[in-house]
């Protein structure tokens, strides 16, 4: 516990978010270590998607506060708070949301290019991370040609290829069968322990939640730690 407290990436503390009316997350508190795996649990409409996006400083909170490696996100100006997101965070989304009119490795590389690397060195780099996941036949497809686990083979190497502090995925495996999601949430999850490399997820799977180091629940805006075994 003590050095999981010293070595704290990303903290909330009484996050609360409103749309309108409507208290979509309720006075909620989050912790995350380097290299840590965190998997938050609940059905649709009870908050974990909006909790991410606080989490990830897509959403400022309502009230409360989030920190990422000691800074408040709500004091950065926009300039920083997205070259932030661009340079230590990585997202995993249901569908991949790959860009059809670039390549696989075009599409992993991007992070690089964006942080400024040249575009030999990009895809260098992001050719041996698909190769790790199973890609390397495939670099040039065009990502429109891809099965639905191959293309969230390919969101995962885009999401980790710059070696961010944290991964934020939004039900990386709701949209797979059974199978392809076991084994992309396994290489996933491989790849992104052995650069330490710490993830969120949301889900709605127990399987999911029960590769993680902890987990959390989610219902009604609340949110819960859950005691591991």
């Amino acid at each position: 516990m003590g050095a999981r407290t010293m070595d704290i990436i990303l903290r909330a503390q009484g996050v609360d978010l409103f749309y309108g009316e409507q208290h979509a997350v309720r006075s909620a508190d989050f912790t995350l270590a380097r290299g840590e795996v965190a998997a938050i649990m609940g059905s649709s409409g009870s908050g974990k998607s909006s909790l991410l996006y606080c989490l990830a400083g897509v959403l400022p909170p309502t009230n409360g506060s989030v920190s990422f490696d000691g800074v408040q996100l709500s004091a950065l100006p926009d300039t920083e708070l997205s070259a932030l997101r661009r340079e230590r965070i990585g997202f995993v989304f249901q569908y991949g949301e790959l860009l059809s009119e670039l390549t696989v490795e075009e599409n992993a590389a991007l992070p690089l290019r964006l942080a400024g690397i040249d575009k030999a060195r990009a895809h260098v780099i992001a050719a041996q991370l698909l190769g790790r996941l199973g890609m390397g036949d495939l670099l040039r497809r065009r990502t429109s040609k891809l099965s639905g686990g191959q293309s969230q083979r390919v969101a995962v190497a885009r999401a980790l290829v710059h070696r961010p502090d944290v991964v934020f995925a939004d039900e990386p495996t709701g949209a797979l069968d059974s199978t392809n999601a076991a084994h992309v949430l396994d290489e996933f999850l491989q790849l992104a322990r052995s650069q330490r490399t710490a993830v969120v997820i949301v889900t709605h799977d127990a399987a999911v939640a029960a590769k993680a180091d902890s987990q959390y629940t989610m219902s009604d805006g609340v949110l819960a730690q859950r005691v591991m075994a």
